[in-house]
């Protein structure tokens, strides 16, 4: 069983960044998935989950900026990240939820320079 997240840089403020988070070992479509992210010196927060049937959730600071999507065909979640702000800065992490399974991935650092 393994998550790999990945697409993450150092990027500028106001450009986009997409992340991909390739699931392996699982019944992907049963999963609800979730991206989390945490900063330096702060805890790991929600940022936006999508449940099997495609419902999404999305944290405040990031709605209308961030669109998650799957494609369990691929099993793969996707993060589309648009008008980066330097406040976005974070290690993110992909999350798959079933049950009593809570499934996380090893994160992959966004770094948004002013």
């Amino acid at each position: 069983v393994q998550l790999q997240a990945s697409g993450g840089g150092l990027v500028q403020a106001g450009v986009s960044l997409r992340l991909s988070c390739g699931a392996s070992g699982i019944v992907f479509r049963r999963y609800n998935m979730g991206w989390y992210r945490q900063a330096p010196g702060k805890q790991r927060e929600l940022v936006a989950t999508i449940s099997g049937d495609g419902t999404t959730e999305y944290a405040e600071s990031v709605l209308g900026r961030f669109t998650i999507s799957r494609d369990n065909a691929k099993n793969t979640m996707y993060l589309q990240m648009n008008s980066l702000k330097p406040e976005d800065t974070a290690v993110y992490y992909c999350n798959a939820q079933y049950r009593a399974y809570d499934l996380w991935g090893q994160g992959t650092l966004v770094t948004v320079s002013s």
